[in-house]
C-alpha cells in the first residue's frame, strides 16, 4: 500500500484530511488531524479510522500499526512532528445539534464508534498508541485497546463524561472496571484528570516516554524492515519498553470511599472526612455532577466488571440510547450538561433530579433495559 491520506470531513478553508494514513516500511501510521477541535472524533473520522485499520490489518506487508494525534495541521506525506495532542473525545457539539435536528446519524456515530473500539481491542497486529497530550473520552476508546499504550509527561487522561450528564462509554465500563481496587469507580464517577504516573499505576498505560523522544521513535518505526509481527514486537520491546506489572497498584485511600455500596454512602463518607482536603474536594466535585448519571455510572462499572468487552459495549449502546432519547429534546441530562458546559457556558446545569438524595431506588435501572432484542441489536455481531 502506498502512502495515502483520506480526504473526507474537511473544513472549507482547509485542504487537509482529519485522518491521515500512510505506510512506511512495514508499519502503518495513522494521524488524527483535527487539531483545532483537539482531534475530537466525528462520524467521518470514525469511519476513516475503521477503514484504515481494516486495510492495514489485511495488508500482509504491515507488521505493526501506530496512531497519534496532531497539535497542528498536517498534510498528506508530511514528515513534520505533529505530537502534542491525542484526542479529546467525541464531538459533543455535534451530539447536541443532532438531537435538536432529529439527525439519525447520531445513532450511526455511537454504533460505529463502539464497533471501532471493539476492533482495536481485538486487533491482531501490534497497535501502538502515542498518547501525548489530551487523551479523554473517545480518545480513550481508540487507545485503551492498544497493545502498547505510551504516555508522556504531557499526558492528561480522563473519562469526563459525568461532567456533561453522560457516562464513561466507548468501553469505559470494561477498562475502568479492570483498574486495581475501586479506582474505576473513582475515575468514572468523578471524571478526574490524571497524568502518566497515575495512568501506569491504574493500568491505563504501559510505558512512559519523554515527549521529546516521540518523533524519533515514530520515524524509526517506519524505517525498520520487519519480517514478522514477532520482529515488530521485539523491536518495540527493545526501543520503547515493556509494561511493568509491579507498577499497577490499588489506592487504599480511594478504595476506602469508592468501594462503598451506593453513591450516597460515598458522598457522606467523603463529606464526613472533615480533615481530609482531598475528600472534601472530591465530595464537592461529585455534588456538581448529574445525580442520576452518577447512579447509572456506578451501576455500569459494577456490572461491567463481570462482562466481556462485547457485552459491555452492547450494554453501553443501550445506555447511550436512553441518555439521548428517554426524555424529549433538551430535557435529558446529557443535553442539559452539554448546554451548560459548551453551548451557553453558564456552567450551572439544572439536573433532574437535582440532588443525590433525590434519586430514588430503581431510577437507574431503566438505562440497562435494551430497546432491542438480541437479534436486532446494532452490535449483535461483536
Amino acid at each position: 500500500m502506498n502512502s495515502t491520506a483520506s480526504e473526507v470531513n474537511m473544513q472549507p478553508s482547509e485542504a487537509v484530511s482529519h485522518v491521515l494514513v500512510e505506510r512506511r516500511g512495514n508499519a502503518g501510521f495513522i494521524t488524527l488531524n483535527r487539531p483545532k477541535a483537539l482531534n475530537a472524533l466525528s462520524l467521518s473520522m470514525v469511519r476513516d479510522l475503521t477503514t484504515a485499520l481494516t486495510d492495514l490489518q489485511h495488508d500482509p506487508a504491515v507488521m505493526v500499526v501506530a496512531i497519534r494525534g496532531s497539535n497542528k495541521v498536517g498534510r498528506p506525506g508530511s514528515t513534520e512532528a505533529l505530537f502534542g495532542g491525542f484526542c479529546a473525545g467525541g464531538d459533543i457539539r455535534y451530539f447536541h445539534q443532532a438531537i435538536l435536528a432529529n439527525d439519525t446519524s447520531l445513532d450511526d456515530f455511537f454504533t460505529e464508534e463502539y464497533r471501532l473500539n471493539h476492533l482495536i481491542h481485538q486487533y491482531p497486529k501490534p497497535f501502538v498508541a502515542f498518547m501525548d497530550g489530551v487523551v479523554m473520552g473517545g480518545g480513550m476508546g481508540i487507545s485503551q485497546g492498544a497493545s502498547l499504550r505510551i504516555v508522556t509527561e504531557h499526558t492528561r487522561m480522563a473519562m469526563p463524561e459525568t461532567n456533561i450528564g453522560l457516562f464513561p462509554d466507548v468501553g469505559g465500563g470494561y477498562f475502568l472496571s479492570r483498574c486495581p481496587g475501586h479506582v474505576g469507580e473513582y475515575l468514572a464517577l468523578l471524571g478526574e484528570v490524571i497524568g502518566a504516573d497515575e495512568a501506569l499505576q491504574y493500568g491505563l498505560a504501559d510505558v512512559k516516554m519523554d515527549a521529546v523522544r516521540m518523533p524519533a521513535v515514530w520515524t524509526a518505526l517506519g524505517a525498520q524492515a520487519f519480517a514478522s509481527i514477532f520482529e515488530a514486537k521485539s523491536w518495540l520491546a527493545s526501543e520503547v519498553g515493556q509494561p511493568d506489572a509491579t507498577l499497577i497498584q490499588p489506592d487504599s485511600h480511594i478504595d476506602s470511599f469508592f468501594s462503598l455500596l451506593r453513591v450516597k454512602h460515598m458522598v457522606d463518607a467523603l463529606e464526613n472526612a472533615k480533615d481530609d482536603r482531598w475528600a472534601q474536594k472530591t465530595a464537592t466535585a461529585l455534588r456538581k455532577r448529574s445525580p442520576l448519571m452518577l447512579h447509572v455510572t456506578l451501576e455500569q462499572i459494577r456490572r461491567a466488571r463481570q462482562m466481556t468487552l462485547a457485552d459491555d459495549l452492547r450494554m453501553e449502546r443501550d445506555m447511550v440510547h436512553h441518555c439521548f432519547y428517554d426524555r424529549p429534546g433538551t430535557a435529558s441530562e446529557v443535553m442539559e450538561g452539554i448546554r451548560a458546559l459548551v453551548i451557553d457556558k453558564d456552567y450551572t446545569p439544572k439536573w433532574n433530579p437535582a440532588r443525590i438524595e433525590d434519586v430514588k431506588p430503581g431510577m437507574a435501572d431503566a438505562f440497562f433495559v435494551s430497546p432491542w432484542t438480541a437479534e436486532t441489536h446494532p452490535l449483535k455481531a461483536l
